[in-house]
């Protein structure tokens, strides 16, 4: 078996190397290429590992044949033009928790350091005076603290400020109250943070919703006084308003690690009074450089080798533990979506997917995936459970998803709906011995069979002589039965027919059996 290549193309910890090599993969550390070299080089490599400097483009994506997985050592991923990833079929990765707790303490000692104006004190004491008496500073014991965003790097920063007898409050829209009490917080709406809050730090993503979050209309609701950290990302703060509110004297001091653009050679907030700022220094520590690097190397060795999904931003994550348990699973689930997909015509505005009994236990992101991935390869032969719900957004497909841990005639069941113009379709499957995939249900008939290589599907009236038909029709055109699975709704009602079939099935035949007496519908499959 061929080892998966991995391409390293910015520098970072050479452990990183060693866990790729160790784990099963060919790794190449190749850094500081134009983009044009990257491009020329990128279709070799299963695997790219990255960090900020390389910036993954349509150009490069789109040269990248072979490419399964990008890996971003850190949290950002601005690089990484995930759109067109995702529709590639790529998974992209961060990160996220390698460098949590330095960027946090950063948030901390920015604070500090503006509370207690540190840096012009020392660089005045630096330069031969004694300015003891400029420096009024002010204590963070019993002050509110406002966090905007209470995620991962929030919540520490949450308890870092609790342990320094602050009072905490936080606006995040996914914060749940119970979360809220877990780490120690008070949950409000913006207005409230901001007319409360005497230092208030960011830590939420750069989306269109948090753009600007902080702009001049916000700022002038703050309290007079306030002091404004941000370490997790430029384009929060509108920096022109900032600059304006401190010169007004109604904010008393900011430390900005983050800037709208970056180098930032420039900005109207420089050489302002109380004005402090880092080069982007928040995940800049030794620790938190090892700590991304080796975890970026884990997590992409594990796709690639055991098809574990680890903290990937556009595919339901998947352990190493979860995965052969969940496998034959996905198998079920994408040939269900296979064969729903080949039985339906017509514009589909709705997939739901159904687990019952111990398949309502698993995680069923993965299933809901491998289902669309079989539904939406009949269009398109390209199609993978990375780019599946992307493609299936895209087509403005609903999915839904529903879990009913109650066992109905099996142990564990798999059912796929449609909405269709003829009303609502389903199949179902389950597993034989928890391992072996088996159709039982098709259209609301009660029959078994294996979805596997050629089959042939037939609706036809329930009466005398027609299995014999059929199977004329096929031995006269040399074409061999592997399995004959044959359900009924009622005697003498409308049946349904699946062979399994040695060969393809020749469009001639098909024609020859949709003419036979008795046949509703005729069709070729594949799986």
């Amino acid at each position: 078996m061929t080892k998966p290549r991995v391409l390293i193309s910015d520098k970072m910890d050479p452990n990183a190397a060693k866990i790729f090599e160790e784990r099963g993969c060919d790794v190449d550390v190749i850094t500081g290429e134009t983009p044009e070299q990257l491009i020329a080089r990128i279709g070799d490599y299963d695997g790219l590992a990255i960090r900020s400097s390389t910036k993954v483009t349509k150009e490069i994506l789109a040269a990248a044949k072979n490419l399964k997985v990008i890996g971003r050592a850190g949290i950002g991923v601005d690089n990484v033009d995930i759109p067109a990833a995702s529709a590639q079929g790529v998974v992209v990765m961060n990160t996220p928790f390698g460098n949590s707790i330095t960027t946090a303490e950063h948030a901390i000692a920015l604070m500090f350091a503006l509370a207690r104006q540190i840096p012009e004190a020392n660089a005045q004491t630096q330069a031969g005076k004694w300015p003891k008496n400029d420096f009024m500073g002010v204590e963070v014991t019993g002050k509110t603290l406002g966090l905007i965003g209470a995620g991962n790097i929030g919540s520490i920063v949450a308890s870092r400020a609790l342990g320094l007898k602050m009072k905490v409050v936080a606006f995040d829209p996914f914060l749940t109250p119970e979360r809220a009490v877990e780490v120690g917080v008070e949950k409000v709406d913006l207005d409230t943070l901001l007319a409360k809050a005497d230092f208030i730090t960011l830590h939420t993503p750069l989306t269109d919703q948090t753009r600007g979050i902080l702009s001049k209309e916000n700022l002038a609701k703050t309290r007079k006084g306030v002091r404004i950290i941000n370490c997790a990302r430029g384009g929060l703060i509108d920096e022109a308003a900032l600059k304006e509110a401190m010169d007004a004297g109604h904010v008393a001091g900011a430390a900005l690690d983050v800037f709208q653009t970056e180098p930032a050679k420039d900005s109207p907030l420089f050489g302002t009074p109380n004005f402090i700022c880092t080069p982007h220094l928040g995940a800049s520590t030794n620790e938190a450089q090892v700590n991304v690097a080796l975890q970026v190397a884990e997590q992409m060795a594990d796709y690639l080798v055991n098809g574990g999904v680890t903290n990937a931003l556009n595919m339901p994550s998947l352990s190493a533990e979860e995965a052969p348990k969940l496998r034959p699973y996905m198998a079920l689930a994408e040939q269900l979506g296979s064969l729903v997909g080949q039985l339906t015509t017509g514009s589909i505005p709705r997939v739901s997917i159904h687990a019952e009994g111990a398949a309502a236990e698993l995680n069923i992101k993965p299933i809901v995936a491998a289902v669309l991935c079989g539904f939406l390869r009949v269009q398109s032969a390209t199609v993978n459970m990375v780019n599946a719900p992307f493609l299936a957004k895209e087509r403005g497909i609903e999915v839904r998803e529903v879990k009913t841990e109650k066992e109905g005639d099996y142990h564990t069941l798999i059912r796929v709906s449609v909405k269709t113009d003829a009303g609502e379709r389903s199949v179902a499957g389950t597993l034989f011995s928890n391992r072996e995939p088996r159709l039982v249900e098709l259209f609301g008939i009660k029959v078994e069979a294996e979805l596997a290589g050629h089959m042939m599907y037939i609706v036809n009236e329930d009466a005398p002589g027609f299995i014999g038909r059929i199977g004329t029709l096929l031995g006269e055109n040399a074409i061999n039965i592997g399995t004959f699975n044959l359900g009924r709704r009622d005697a003498g009602g409308e049946a349904v027919l699946l062979l399994s079939l040695d060969s393809a099935l020749p469009a001639a035949v098909l024609e020859k059996a949709k003419a036979l007496p008795g046949v509703k519908r005729a069709m070729a499959l594949a799986f």
